[in-house]
C-alpha cells in the first residue's frame, strides 16, 4: 500500500521541483509545485499540506520566511528545508523557526525520499498522540464527572442517614425539635463569626451534629433518669465524650469532628470533663460548641423550666467568661445579633 501525504515543493530550480516530484509522486505522495515564496504561499492558502520542502535561497522572499509562513497559518505542517550551504547557522535559524530537518544540496533522492517518509511517520505518530491525549483528558473530565456526581450523591445519601440517626438521638432523650441540628447551625454561625474558614466550619457541622454519638453507650436508666444522678451514674454520663470520640476516630471522614466530640465537655479554666483541659489546649471547635450549645440549652423548653430569654443567655454567657467559655469568643458571640441566632436556628427567641 502507497504512503499518502500532500506535499508542497518550493524550489526556484523547476529541475530540482521536478526530480523531488518524480520520486514522491511514485511512492504515491500528492506534490505541489511553487517556483517562490509567493507561490508557495497561495499553495498554502488552498491546499491542507502534511508536508513542505522549501529551498532557502529563492529570488524574492525566501524559504525561511516562507517558513514562517506556514507555521503561522498551519503549524501542524511538518518542514524540511533544502539548502545548497553547508552552513550550520542557517540550519539552526530554520529550525528555530519550527523547521523539522534540513536537506543539503546536492541531494541523493533515495535519502530524500527516506527523510520524508520518516518525517511524516514523525507527524502522523505526534498527531495520534495529540488527538490519544485529547480523547484521554475528555474520558477524565467524563469519569471525574460522574464520579463528582456519584460522590455527591453518596455523601447527600450519608447526611440524610446522620441526620436520621441524630434525630433519632435526639428523640431518645425527649429533645424538642432537633437539638443537634440546632447547635450545628448556631455553631457554623458564631465559627463563621469569629473567622473560621470554610473547611473548618464543615469539620466543626459534623462534629456539633454528632457531639452526643457518645450517649447510645448510655442505658436509659440512666440517660432519661428524671431526678439527680449519683455519683456512679455521673461517672457513667461523663464517659460519653470519650465513646463518642472512639465511635468517630477510627473513621477518617470524622477524624476533625471527633476531637469536638472528645471536648465538647471541657472547660476554659480547666475544670470540665473527661480530660480537664483548659485554654487553648481545647480545640477552638469545642470552645465554640461550649457557647452555642449553652444557648440551645438555656432557649429550649425544659421539664422543670420554661425556655428563657436571650437576654438571660447574654448575662450568663458573660458571667461565666474566663471560666467556662473562651473570653475572645465570648465577645465575638456577644456581638452577634438575636436576629443572626434566630436564622440560624429556623426559630424566634424570647
Amino acid at each position: 500500500m502507497k504512503a499518502t501525504a500532500n506535499i508542497l515543493i518550493a524550489d526556484d530550480e523547476e529541475m530540482i521541483r521536478e526530480l523531488i516530484h518524480i520520486t514522491l509522486a511514485k511512492e504515491g505522495f500528492t506534490c505541489h509545485q511553487a517556483a517562490n515564496a509567493e507561490e508557495g504561499l497561495e499553495i498554502i492558502k488552498n491546499q491542507q499540506l502534511d508536508l513542505a520542502l522549501l529551498d532557502i535561497m529563492m529570488p524574492g522572499r525566501s524559504g525561511i520566511d516562507l517558513l514562517r509562513d506556514i507555521k503561522q497559518a498551519t503549524p501542524d505542517t511538518t518542514v524540511l528545508m533544502i539548502t545548497a550551504m553547508n552552513d550550520m547557522d542557517t540550519a539552526l535559524t530554520c529550525i528555530h523557526y519550527g523547521a523539522e530537518d534540513y536537506i543539503t544540496k546536492p541531494f541523493n533522492l533515495d535519502r530524500v525520499l527516506l527523510t520524508v517518509k520518516n518525517t511524516l511517520d514523525k507527524r502522523r505518530l505526534v498527531l495520534e498522540n495529540r488527538l490519544y491525549q485529547a480523547d484521554l483528558e475528555q474520558k477524565v473530565r467524563e469519569q471525574t464527572e460522574t464520579i463528582r456526581s456519584v460522590m455527591g450523591e453518596i455523601n447527600l445519601a450519608y447526611q440524610h442517614t446522620l441526620a436520621a440517626l441524630i434525630r433519632a438521638l435526639d428523640a431518645r432523650e425527649k429533645e424538642v425539635g432537633s437539638h443537634s441540628e440546632r447547635v450545628m447551625a448556631y455553631a457554623c454561625l458564631l465559627a463563621q463569626a469569629a473567622g473560621i474558614d470554610a473547611e473548618g466550619r464543615v469539620i466543626l457541622g459534623k462534629g456539633a451534629l454528632l457531639h452526643d454519638i457518645g450517649k447510645i453507650g448510655v442505658s436509659d436508666n440512666i440517660l432519661l433518669k428524671p431526678g439527680e444522678l449519683d455519683p456512679s451514674e455521673w461517672e457513667i454520663m461523663r464517659q460519653h465524650p470519650s465513646v463518642g470520640y472512639e465511635i468517630l476516630s477510627g473513621i477518617g471522614y470524622f477524624a476533625g469532628a471527633a476531637e469536638l466530640v472528645l471536648s465538647h465537655h471541657e472547660c476554659y479554666d480547666g475544670s470540665g470533663y473527661p480530660n480537664g483541659a483548659s485554654g487553648e489546649s481545647i480545640p477552638i471547635s469545642a470552645r465554640i460548641f461550649a457557647l452555642v450549645d449553652t444557648l440551645d440549652a438555656m432557649t429550649s423548653d425544659r421539664p422543670y423550666r420554661k425556655a428563657l430569654s436571650f437576654q438571660a443567655v447574654r448575662d450568663e454567657v458573660q458571667r461565666c467568661s474566663g471560666c467556662q467559655f473562651d473570653p475572645k469568643l465570648v465577645e465575638v458571640f456577644l456581638s452577634l445579633p438575636k436576629e443572626s441566632w434566630e436564622s440560624a436556628a429556623g426559630k424566634e427567641l424570647f
